[in-house]
Parts: structure tokens; C-alpha cells; sequence
């Protein structure tokens, strides 16, 4: 049974061993995504987390990692079973399993990463087939949606300025607002990756996965500290 997806930003600054100097500039950030996480797992104690990266790939709740790469020694797993230590443990699967620790000790996380160029079509039938495969299981399963929007937003941004990202930060940003599964559908690829909103092809499956319009939505947090759209929220099929 599908019973909500959390939405969350994958900025490694989130985690406070990362984040140096810049800790007071995203504790808004990092409590909203710990909040979410919280709740997410009060729902269900099995989840799915959705990111993106360079391949495709499925990683199972066995799984664990570190931020190593990313300048901390900071050791997450996937579930209280995880065993060993994957280097190579996608950004979004690190980020799920760092949340994991916000929710009960039992949750567990299996992770599917979608290549980022992966067309609109496939993110919207993987959307499906991953709705179907949870509402046929009894127990309870949330989903968590890890991505960030444009990265381009300020002339320190990571992607420089560019001038077409605050409108289209602005339109994303309602349309998680107001679970407008059909705009995130819509999203065009080549257009966001000119303009680095990285986590198009997460948010089109989260499309697929809701077949329309959720019963509800919730925004907690909302902003682009370092010039990357950041957005916390919750969305109830």
C-alpha cells in the first residue's frame, strides 16, 4: 500500500559534518528534511527513495556508504541490516540513508537511481510500475524523492546564472507547491539540463507515481541558499 511521498533536496551540505561554516545556512533546510523524514516514516517503515544520476541502477536495503567522497567520513546505511561499505553508493541512496536515522530504527530503503537523460515516457511508466508493485503489497510503503531543482539561480550558483532559471525555479516551485503531476510531467529534458534543474527525471517519476493530482500537499521549506532551488515537502495519494 503507497501511503506518501517525501520530498527532499540532496545537497551534501545538509549533513552537519560536511557543511563547515555554512551549517547555520542550511539548518532551516536540514531540520524541514529531517521533519519530513519523521514523518514519512510515523506512515510506513518501508520505503523506496527516487534520485538520479549518471546510470540507472537499483540498490538494495543491504546497502551502505559514506559522504567519504564528499569531504566526511560519515557512515550511512539502508536498513539496520545493511552490511559492508559501498564507495561508490549513489548521492541520493547516501542522503536517504543519512534521513533514515530521523525515522524509526526498523526502516528500511531499497533505492532506484533513473540516468538523467532518461526520456519523460520511461520516468512516467517507472512512475507506474512502482505505484502498482506498492499498492499490491498489504504493508504500508512510503516513497522518498530525492532532487534538486535549478542550479543555476545566482552568479555564485554552481552552474553560473543563468537568466531563464528563477522563472522556471518560480513554476517548478508551484507545481511541487500544488502537486501539479501533470506540469512535472511535461518537463522538458533538454531545457533542464541546459539549465541544471538535475532533478527532472526523479520528479517525473514522482508524476507517474501519483497518475494525477494528490489529495495533499505540504511545503516546508522552499529556497536556494547556495543558488540551487531546494524543495521540502510531502505529497498524500
Amino acid at each position: 500500500m503507497f501511503t506518501a511521498a517525501a520530498l527532499i533536496p540532496s545537497p551534501p551540505l545538509l549533513i552537519p559534518e560536511l557543511a563547515g561554516g555554512a551549517a547555520t545556512e542550511t539548518d532551516e533546510l536540514r531540520l524541514a528534511s529531517k521533519h519530513v523524514a519523521a514523518r514519512l516514516g510515523a506512515l510506513a517503515t518501508r520505503w523506496t527513495a527516487i534520485g538520479v544520476g549518471r546510470t540507472e541502477c537499483e540498490i538494495p536495503a543491504t546497502a551502505a556508504g559514506t559522504f567519504r567522497g564528499y569531504g566526511a567520513d560519515v557512515h550511512v546505511a539502508l536498513s539496520p541490516a545493511a552490511a559492508g561499505l559501498d564507495p561508490e553508493l549513489p548521492l541520493a541512496a547516501l542522503m536517504a540513508g543519512w534521513l533514515r536515522a530521523a525515522a524509526p530504527a526498523e526502516t528500511v530503503v531499497d533505492a532506484i537511481i533513473v540516468a538523467e537523460d532518461t526520456s519523460p515516457v520511461y520516468c512516467a511508466e517507472l512512475g507506474a510500475r512502482l505505484r502498482d508493485r506498492l499498492e499490491a503489497d498489504p504493508r504500508p510503503h512510503g516513497v522518498l524523492v530525492v532532487a534538486d531543482g535549478a542550479r543555476t539561480l545566482t552568479a555564485k550558483a554552481p552552474g553560473s546564472f543563468d537568466e531563464r532559471a528563477p522563472e522556471a525555479q518560480a513554476e517548478l516551485d508551484r507545481a511541487l507547491d500544488s502537486g501539479d503531476a501533470e506540469y512535472l510531467a511535461e518537463l522538458d529534458p533538454v531545457v533542464c539540463l541546459d539549465i541544471g534543474i538535475e532533478g527532472r527525471a526523479a520528479w517525473q517519476v514522482l508524476a507517474g507515481l501519483f497518475r494525477g493530482a494528490p489529495s495533499e500537499c505540504r511545503t516546508y521549506y522552499r529556497g536556494a541558499p547556495f543558488g540551487v532551488g531546494y524543495h521540502v515537502g510531502m505529497w498524500l495519494p
